[in-house]
């Protein structure tokens, strides 16, 4: 059987971003669609859950991206605006994670990423009790 369009894939935080990532500050909004007959933007729902939409930026920190951009966008789907757990330039993680493949304008594959939470990233103590 072959994925419909918009299909989510749930991955792990770490699976996405191995070498974690921190947050861009002042980068939580209210993501907004455009309606073309209109000229109207009005607030983003998820299609599949009814939840608002919210966008924040992270920069992913896998030192094999070298010099290339390290920006990705992330929406979190919340009823209300996620707060962010830790100040400017720290590293957060995302629970809840799934990803959109999808090819495009330019013809290139790239990734939609979906959360329901934003938080601080798991301390070594919480993190080896997970795997215990």
């Amino acid at each position: 059987m072959a994925l419909k369009g918009g299909a989510r894939i749930g991955l792990s935080f770490e699976a996405v971003f191995p070498h974690g990532c921190v947050f861009v500050p002042d980068s939580i909004a209210e993501a907004q669609d455009f309606d073309e007959k209109t000229r109207v933007r009005t607030p983003s729902k998820d299609k599949v859950t009814g939840l608002r939409v919210w966008q924040c930026r992270v920069m992913d920190m896998d030192p094999e991206l070298g010099s290339r951009s390290r920006e990705v966008a992330v929406k979190i789907l919340s009823p209300v605006q996620p707060v962010p757990p830790v100040g400017a330039f720290q590293p957060v993680e995302f629970e809840g994670l799934t990803v959109t493949p999808y090819v495009g304008s330019n013809g290139r594959l790239a990734y939609s990423y979906r959360a329901t939470a934003l938080v601080a990233p798991k301390t070594l103590a919480e993190s080896r009790g997970k795997a215990a």
